[in-house]
């Protein structure tokens, strides 16, 4: 593969003198921990958002670091493709971790991160009581997570989407089996929640984007997984939601779905938003094959008890019809703090 083969000079050249300079390699150490913004680099570091700007643009030319929006922010990581990292990881492997600057950035770090997580967590709070009471007319989660691990079995997982992520319970659940991960939602708050999560878990090399379901900010057939969990519901078209999904899976890959069956819970309109009362196995099933996937999987996670105030929760998994003629021979590795 291309970005396997050895760097050339003049790209070695141009990676190296951008990352040796002591605030750009300050700046490389902290992302290795994972993304930050600009705003977050800015108060770790002690220096002005114009200086931060500037040393950031040199690292992104230079293929070290890539940029995303969210919403007003903008958000940086490490490259995890191409050869750029490939010369400098060795580097920044052997810093000294009790170094005294390094040290002191890192401290600055769990500052900023424990200020970012008080503030998301708030966000949620509100938020929790509802979400409290719809999880208590469904099966305890741990059930729901243990049939999402048995629906998807042991096949490796390459590339990870998962649509909607929310609270990101989903990355934290999957991530440990997959290559790379990424999580979409539309909400910055939801996103800041996720974040929150993750750093918590200790979850490093995850990717949260900001975009529409209805239009993914991503190429064909970049994933081998796509996972759309508890969020047909709220959409006025979960059809085109799965259409577009389909487009993002990779030949051969596939699509898991999770959500309630047909219910009767009509308070779940104006309490939080629901637009569909749940979805027939046939139904979702039907908008898997129309999208090009056959529907390998459907089953079900019963309430904790009968009734029809409670909620069924349904799995449907999709296979894409496509012949794989490109599967890696190993899979990426994953960091895990």
């Amino acid at each position: 593969m291309a970005d396997k083969e050895a760097p050339s000079l003049d790209l070695t050249l141009d990676v190296l003198r951008a990352a040796a300079e002591e605030t750009r390699l300050r700046i490389l150490a902290l992302l290795a921990e994972g993304e930050l913004s600009v705003s977050d680099l800015t108060d770790i570091l002690g220096q002005s958002q114009p200086r931060i700007s500037r040393h950031l643009k040199l690292l992104v030319e230079a293929g070290l670091v890539e940029r995303h929006r969210e919403g007003a922010w903008a958000f940086f990581r490490l490259t995890d493709r191409g050869t750029a990292l490939r010369i400098i990881r060795p580097t920044l492997e052997s810093l000294d971790r009790s170094d005294p600057q390094l040290l002191e950035d890192r401290t600055r770090l769990e500052a900023v991160r424990a200020q970012r997580s008080q503030a998301a967590q708030a966000y949620f709070s509100r938020l929790a009581p509802e979400w409290d009471r719809l999880r208590s007319l469904h099966a305890p989660e741990a059930v729901v997570e243990s049939a999402v691990i048995e629906a998807l079995g042991p096949k490796p997982i390459r590339d990870l989407v998962d649509l909607g992520t929310g609270t990101g319970r989903m990355l934290q659940l999957l991530a440990p089996r997959a290559g790379r991960t990424v999580g979409l939602d539309a909400s910055h708050a939801m996103l800041s929640v996720a974040r929150a999560n993750l750093e918590k878990a200790g979850l490093r090399g995850i990717e949260l984007r900001q975009g529409d379901i209805y239009a993914p900010p991503f190429p064909r057939d970049t994933f081998d997984l796509v996972v759309i969990h508890q969020v047909l519901h709220y959409l006025d078209d979960p059809a085109r939601a799965i259409r577009e999904a389909a487009r993002l899976v990779a030949p051969g890959g596939r699509i898991l779905v999770v959500d309630f069956a047909p219910h009767k819970l009509e308070f779940l309109r104006e309490a939080q938003a629901h637009r569909r009362l749940g979805f027939a196995p046939s139904q979702v099933a039907g908008w898997l094959d129309e999208a090009g996937l056959d529907c390998t999987l459907t089953t079900e996670v019963a309430p904790p008890r009968k009734g029809d105030d409670q909620l069924t929760v349904s799995l449907w998994l999709g296979q894409d019809r496509r012949v794989v003629t490109d599967w890696p021979l190993a899979q990426p590795d994953k960091e895990v703090a």
